[in-house]
């Protein structure tokens, strides 16, 4: 429903916005890209959340950005810098500490290493997505591309969910369910991938993958308002640690600025 409701929207969208004609070979390139960010990382993050713990799962989210790092130095030639490997490193531990003293015991789901893998290759699937389309999601604007991508997605993975979705008793769905969904496919996935999509085209897949860091504390802080948790001393250091990592990421030089930069030097030495 995620996906599909985000087909829809996305299409009824691009009805009021300028029209891009995009040639036979990008279709199919959205289709490779749709199943990077949407098909292989929805589906296998979902089957593992189902295979392993929640503290778990949460956990190897934090790898993101380490595939990211290492497929952008790979594929985009980005320089891995100092400043870039300590700020990764800095926010990958904030977020770990941040999710194992949130993390429940007692009656809670025992992790499995096949879940576990299954939610990490969702993170380097969607670390490949960002890497490899980096150049065509810069000759589109966000809503052609998503139009695409989520149609796609939509294509490749009803084969697979058709079953589940005709078993559903749609008659006797109660309307918070209805609201919920709703939520989610507006906010949690239209807008959030509008605002998601902006930051790839003009933000370094490691800087636009970091922010995932930010997820726990968010998550944390909403529960603590909710009353739900109590926020812990400990938390607030894993918090200065991922704020704190994500700036030093930020602030690392991309290829652009070091080529920048060996070129004034080079001018100067003339």
């Amino acid at each position: 429903f995620r996906v599909l409701g985000g087909a829809i929207l996305f299409w009824l969208t691009s009805l009021f916005t300028k029209k891009e004609h995009v040639p036979v070979r990008d279709i199919f390139a959205f289709a490779a890209a749709g199943i990077f960010a949407l098909v292989f990382n929805q589906c296998s993050y979902t089957i593992g959340l189902n295979m392993t713990s929640p503290s778990n799962s949460s956990i190897m989210t934090t790898s993101m950005p380490i595939f990211a790092m290492v497929l952008s130095f790979l594929i985009l030639k980005e320089p891995i810098t100092w400043k870039k490997a300590l700020g990764v490193l800095m926010g990958c531990a904030g977020a770990v500490i941040i999710i194992l003293t949130s993390a429940t015991s007692g009656n809670a789901k025992v992790g499995n290493i096949w879940g576990d893998l299954l939610c990490m290759s969702a993170q380097l699937s969607f670390a490949l997505y960002l890497s490899l389309f980096k150049n065509l999601l810069s000759k589109y604007s966000l809503f052609t591309i998503n139009k695409w991508m989520f149609l796609w997605a939509t294509i490749l993975i009803w084969p697979f969910t058709f079953h589940h979705v005709m078993s559903i008793d749609f008659a006797n769905v109660p309307m918070s369910t209805w609201w919920e969904s709703g939520y989610v496919i507006l906010f949690g996935t239209y807008l959030g991938y509008i605002c998601m999509m902006i930051g790839q085209k003009t933000l370094r897949p490691t800087v636009v993958s970091v922010y995932n860091y930010v997820q726990p504390i968010v998550s944390v802080t909403v529960s603590v308002l909710a009353g739900l948790a109590v926020f812990k001393g400990m938390q607030a250091i894993a918090a200065v640690l991922v704020f704190a990592g994500v700036w030093l990421v930020i602030k690392s030089k991309s290829k652009h600025d070091i080529e920048k930069h060996e070129h004034s030097l080079a001018v100067e030495n003339r």
